[in-house]
């Protein structure tokens, strides 16, 4: 089966108990650009936008960005 890694953008929020702008503005990544990923309608993703989303999460373990996960059709 295919492979896709997904962004838990929705369990970061969800598990800092904070909204979707205030991780843009801590992360200094556009809202359109979190909310794009928070979808899975970006289909690349810019590795400076986790480093940037670990560090203003204080995030030490990239598997709580981001899963391997299998593709649905």
């Amino acid at each position: 089966m295919a492979k896709k890694v997904v962004v838990n953008i929705h369990k970061l929020t969800e598990k800092h108990n904070i909204s979707l702008r205030e991780l843009a503005r801590l992360s200094d990544i556009r809202h359109a650009a979190l909310s794009e990923l928070q979808s899975g309608k970006r289909e690349n993703i810019n590795f400076a936008h986790i480093e940037r989303i670990a560090e203003a999460l204080d995030i030490d373990d990239i598997r709580e960005i981001i899963n391997l996960e299998e593709y649905k059709a």
